[in-house]
């Protein structure tokens, strides 16, 4: 009896998935990955991506969880550092 595994389709439907997010999503939400913006290379998306292609689902799963958490933090820290200014339109009377 042969045994089949389903993580490769698993594996290429997840890449899908985010290809999906990144073409359709990601650029109608008008924010960038925090984890990105703050420590450069890989977006969450090409991370997780990235991860699916070298390791085997579980452990791609692990490695992805702690980059939302890592992610997360990121968010956190340029929420406390950056400078919010209020902004008056032009078009509006004073």
């Amino acid at each position: 009896m042969e045994i089949v595994s389903f993580e490769p389709l698993a594996k290429a439907i997840a890449i899908h998935s985010i290809n999906g997010y990144q073409k359709y999503i990601s650029p109608a939400k008008g924010f960038s990955c925090p984890y990105c913006r703050l420590h450069g290379g890989d977006s969450c998306s090409n991370y997780v991506k990235r991860m699916l292609n070298q390791q085997n689902l579980a452990q791609a799963v692990k490695s992805s969880r702690q980059r939302f958490r890592d992610c997360a933090t990121a968010s956190k820290a340029l929420a406390d550092s950056e400078c919010r200014f209020f902004i008056i339109p032009c078009c509006l009377p004073l």
